[in-house]
């Protein structure tokens, strides 16, 4: 099983990126507006959360999740994110989100294959979680659908830059 020190300071960051990098590819495929965003963020959070609470759970995804819990951790997603994300519109978040997730995919092949599966695994959750956190569409809360197609559309392509190539 790998830990953090499989990974360089710079490898390690992205793995700390990734989980903010799948819900932020899901939110920006279709915005929800104030709520929908602060309901998809809870989501992502969660999702988080409960990795803790899990026994089972995969040693580098808690290890991430640990390191996320700190302000070091979540300093360095953040610089991150945002070095990866300057000058980005709107449009292009998801874009740039699928290819982080691509880079920490093969990141993941390369050194950690044993933990790989797993983690994509998680990182697809992620996506998921915040897919079905708000409804898109409607007018009030009325109407509108759980996961817009917008949204299917992002977790296929999440899917696809986390699979293996062949």
């Amino acid at each position: 099983m790998a830990s953090k020190a499989n990974f360089s300071a710079e490898e390690w960051q992205q793995l700390l990126e990734s989980p903010m990098l799948a819900s932020m590819a899901v939110t920006a495929a279709e915005p929800s507006g104030l709520w929908g965003m602060l309901k998809e963020s809870f989501a992502a959070g969660g999702t988080l959360a409960r990795v803790k609470t899990d026994d089972g759970a995969n040693e580098l995804i808690k290890a991430v999740v640990v390191a996320f819990e700190s302000a070091e951790g979540r300093g360095a997603a953040r610089d991150g994110l945002q070095a990866r994300l300057q000058g980005s519109k709107p449009a292009e978040v998801k874009d740039r989100a699928i290819a982080g997730l691509r880079q920490v995919a093969a990141l993941l092949d390369a050194k950690a294959p044993e933990d790989a599966a797993a983690f994509k695994t998680w990182l697809q959750s992620i996506g998921q979680h915040v897919a079905e956190a708000a409804k898109e569409g409607g007018f009030l809360g009325f109407g509108g659908v759980q996961v817009s197609n917008a949204e299917k559309a992002t977790l296929a392509e999440i899917s696809s830059a986390l699979s293996p190539k062949a």
